[in-house]
Parts: structure tokens; sequence; C-alpha cells
């Protein structure tokens, strides 16, 4: 098996180095991450310059643009021949409910899907950062039932894996995104130049993490497997947008 590992934390990160060594149990892994922390650039591509594609000492290729660069150019001329799976990860920090839009992680694993190539995208639910092993297991188990299970349909899993001992884990769940609350406002602050400068406030709190939705498992100690998909179109609204557009 052939497996494209790439991330928005950086080719530095803790999280993608443990991931490619434990992928590397289940076949050939290739690491084409962003040179530095990328968190939030969601699904942007770098097209206002070129990028340069560098070798570390590890062997990871790292880019000077953003998690979508990254897997994009993997996909159309860096990795001959392509991946039979893209993981994205281990993203230090959940990603869940409104997050998943933001997310570089789960873009990262978004164009692997466009691709289509069964693409997962896997976070440590937590800013401590005690227990990216349990993700990392996770992640090799999620792998490996897909070269045993595969399925047929386009898949884009977002997995998120609570922050605890893999032994304590209570098991896995399907689940639903969730939704937050609106974010924290700005945080304004003064520059040694007398200038208004601000700092994009913190996520809000979950509000809809019932049963059945990501927050829900996580904090239940379960990991939360959400399939995703990428159309954005709202179906329901067609004919009322139909007749609206009539009058």
């Amino acid at each position: 098996m052939r497996i494209l590992v790439s991330n928005d934390d950086g080719y530095f990160s803790p999280g993608i180095a443990l991931l490619a060594e434990r992928l590397a149990a289940l076949g050939t892994v290739t690491v084409v991450a962003p040179e530095r922390d990328r968190s939030g650039a969601s699904n942007s591509l770098t097209l206002d310059r070129p990028l340069t594609v560098r070798l570390a000492a590890n062997g990871f290729r790292y880019v000077n643009g953003t998690p979508t660069d990254c897997v994009h150019l993997a996909l159309t001329g860096l990795v001959d021949p392509l991946p039979d799976i893209v993981v994205s990860g281990i993203n230090f920090g959940a990603n869940m409910g409104d997050d998943t839009i933001y997310s570089g992680t789960v873009a990262a694993a978004t164009e692997g899907y466009l691709f289509g190539i069964p693409s997962i995208a896997v976070s440590l639910a937590s800013k401590a950062g005690r227990h990216f092993e349990t993700a990392a297991a996770i992640a090799e188990g999620m792998v490996e039932r897909y070269t045993r299970f595969p399925i047929t349909a386009p898949l884009l899993l977002n997995v998120n894996v609570p922050d605890i001992p893999l032994s304590e884990l209570a098991g896995i769940e399907a689940t639903r995104l969730g939704r937050r609350h609106k974010a924290e406002p700005v945080v304004q602050m003064r520059t040694p130049r007398g200038e208004t400068a601000y700092w994009i406030g913190a996520a809000g709190d979950a509000q809809d993490a019932g049963p059945g939705t990501d927050f829900h498992a996580v904090a239940a100690g379960r990991v939360s497997v959400t399939p995703l998909q990428v159309d954005l179109s709202l179906h329901q609204q067609l004919p009322l947008v139909a007749d609206w557009l009539k009058k």
C-alpha cells in the first residue's frame, strides 16, 4: 500500500512523525507537509507565487505553502505512482463541528478526496498533547481496516481521538458534526508603534453537542469518526430558490 501523509502543523510536528512511523508498518509512506504551522489555512491554494519543495534530513518533503498545496503538488507531479490513501495529521488539537471548515488538517485530506483517493484526517482532541501515540494507533487501525474492508464509495473521514491512553478509550463511534456557539470577540492589543492590532477570538463552546455528535463522543472518551462531503449545495432549497427567481 502507498500512503501519502500530510498535515497543517508543519513537517517538524511530533504528530506527523509518529503517524508516518506507525503507518510505515502498513506500506510505503511519503510525507509532503508545510514548512511551518499553517493551522486554519482551510482549503486555500497558493496561486500568486511559485512554490518550492525541499527535503528534510528525515526524508520528509516540505513545501512553502498550505496543506492543500502540499497534497495538490504531491498528486499532480511529486508522487508517482499515486498513493492508495491520504492520511492527514496527527493534528495538535481537535477538529470538530464548525472547526472542520477552517481546518488545514481536514483540507489536506479533502484534497486527496477531490482527486478520488480515500482520505482520512486525524486529530488529537486536546491542546495538552499528552497521548499522540493513542491517535497514531487509531490511525494505523483505520488504515489497516480499510485495507481489509475497503469502502467502495468516495471516502473522506474526519477522526478525532480523545487525549487519553489507548487502554482508556471507551470505543469508536460514527458521528455527525456538532455545532459551536459563535466565536469569542477579537482580542485587541497595541503594537510598539501605537497601532491597534487584533487576535482572532477563541472558538465558541459547543452548542449542538448531543448524542450522535463528534463533541459528545469525544467527551465520553470515544473516538469520533465523521464521514464528510464536499457538495455545499443546499438541495432542499432548490425548489424554493427556483420559485423565487420566477417572481
